[in-house]
């Protein structure tokens, strides 16, 4: 229990009900699912949410079955009262994290930006700082403030049903007497989210473990990885590609040659690297012999166009799955190695590509 997480958790509970409300056909929010991810990252000992409780009859017992401490802030006439609840719970949370030192994490469930200052101050006195917000209620500012942002609406027990086709039941006689083919298109929104490309996140995990090989020379472990990754995208879920845990993410990754996995300093936390060689020879190859195949009069190749060349050849070519961050670095790279030659051009307003010669 020593090395567990203590866990503080702040509710802006309008913010959060109301959001998800909205947006998901009025389904009630239900606490679980967030008490559930927050069980797997430590334990909860401070758990507050904050309304006027009048407005969430239901609500409150639900909450309260969960032990949540309820903080009531009751509308008055003249007052603001979302405001109210914004400041006294920020109030508490800075309160909290100078008098429970033993309190690592603080959980801010809203998706409201004015609580950006309250992150960024956590996270000066040392404290990580976990988000949960609705996603299309959330302000595009407050995920990337947080060590780690997580969307309620993705969250293992929340089930949100097909989009209903506009009308709702009211609608369902017309629909039934239209053509088929005028109905089609109203059953998109059932199939509307797209999954996640996975070939993307490749490319994004390369280059992190290149960029982190490169900035430390130290081994680069999956725990560490995953932080890393955090910090570029709060958002990150192995989940929202299909994966079930990012160990099952990095086997696949290795299964595909992206990187390769060895035996770490702990169990469960392997060691994960980029191949050495192999793949990177052999798109260093196809770089030089579609220069050798474009080169025109005085042997040269404008970078510019080079890269739909290449692809051309090998539709799966992708520098960032390699671990670099731009193709000019790849041929950067490719002319190290003794590939290519790589000038840049004044004239051509552009890097020239000419294949290396041999003494």
């Amino acid at each position: 229990m020593d090395h567990e997480d203590r866990i503080a958790l702040f509710l802006d509970y309008e913010n959060l009900a109301l959001g998800f409300r909205d947006h998901h056909g009025g389904m009630a929010f239900d606490f679980r699912p967030i008490a559930d991810a927050l069980a797997e990252r430590g334990r909860v000992v401070v758990r507050r949410a904050y309304a006027d409780w009048s407005y969430f009859d239901e609500d409150r017992r639900m909450l309260t079955r969960n032990h949540v401490e309820l903080i009531e802030i009751p509308q008055r006439m003249g007052a603001t009262r979302k405001n109210a609840a914004d400041i006294k719970m920020a109030v508490d949370a800075v309160e909290l994290a100078f008098e429970r030192d033993y309190i690592s994490t603080f959980v801010i469930c809203t998706g409201d930006s004015d609580f950006t200052p309250l992150v960024h101050k956590l996270r000066e006195l040392n404290k990580r700082v976990v988000g949960v917000g609705v996603e299309k209620s959330t302000s595009a500012l407050l995920p990337p403030a947080c060590d780690e942002f997580l969307y309620y609406d993705r969250l293992e027990g929340v089930e949100i049903p097909p989009a209903r086709v506009r009308g709702g039941r009211g609608a369902r006689p017309a629909e039934q007497e239209a053509p088929r083919a005028e109905r089609e298109p109203e059953r998109q929104p059932e199939v509307e989210e797209p999954g996640r490309d996975v070939d993307t996140l490749a490319a994004s995990v390369a280059q992190t473990v290149a960029g982190l090989q490169g900035s430390s020379g130290g081994e680069v472990t999956a725990s560490r990885l995953k932080r890393t990754l955090l910090r570029k995208d709060p958002t990150f879920s192995e989940s929202d590609y299909g994966f079930r845990t990012f160990g099952e993410l990095l086997r696949h990754l290795a299964a595909t040659s992206v990187i390769e996995l060895a035996e770490g300093p702990a169990k469960g936390d392997p060691e994960v690297s980029l191949p050495e060689h192999g793949d990177r020879e052999v798109a260093f190859g196809l770089l030089r012999s579609v220069v050798v195949d474009l080169a025109d009069g005085d042997g040269a190749v404008a970078l510019s166009g080079l890269k739909d060349q290449l692809r051309r050849a090998r539709p799966d070519f992708s520098e960032k799955k390699l671990g670099y961050r731009s193709f000019l670095q790849f041929c950067k790279a490719a002319a190290t190695a003794g590939a290519v030659q790589l000038r840049w051009s004044p004239e051509a307003d552009d890097y020239l590509v000419t294949p290396q010669t041999t003494a």
